[in-house]
């Protein structure tokens, strides 16, 4: 008398290990450039961050002087640390001056990218934030950059 043994399958076959491997490739292949667009996107916000710490003091010496002050040399006398002063991991200077090259002009505030160590995208491109003024009495400050739209801060696309 024989008896029989059946064999249970165990293991994947090579078609659903093949199968796994296509659908973790396409999910990659669409995630990573979204992260790289998150990353730039997040180095992008220290530009801004920097620039932000300015507005206060520009904003101030301009009420006080009528014209706008200008960092971008060791002698200036703005009380400004100088503009190459003002970096951080991802941004090289962050520069304060009249736009247009006349002091009364608008002010500005600008934030120069690296132009390595930071994504490839944003290298070498600034933020600009210029001076408004409304008739509230209060400031205002306008946001752009030569950065593409998808790598700003929400903070700088609503403006």
């Amino acid at each position: 008398m024989k008896t029989q043994y059946t064999k249970l399958q165990q293991g994947f076959t090579l078609i659903e290990l093949m199968i796994v491997v296509a659908i973790i490739g396409i999910l990659a292949a669409i995630a990573l450039p979204a992260y790289q667009d998150y990353i730039a996107r997040a180095q992008m916000s220290e530009a801004m961050v920097l620039a932000d710490g300015l507005k206060t003091p520009v904003t101030e010496i301009y009420s006080q002087t009528g014209t706008c002050p200008d960092n971008s040399t060791t002698s200036n006398s703005t009380g400004l640390p100088q503009d190459i002063a003002i970096s951080g991991k991802y941004v090289a200077k962050v520069t304060a001056g009249p736009s247009g090259g006349a002091a009364t002009a608008s002010c500005t505030i600008v934030s120069t990218m690296n132009s390595s160590g930071v994504s490839a995208g944003i290298q070498s491109k600034t933020l600009t934030l210029t001076m408004g003024s409304s008739t509230t009495g209060s400031t205002t400050w306008n946001c752009t950059s030569s950065a593409d739209q998808k790598y700003l801060p929400s903070a700088c696309t609503h403006s």
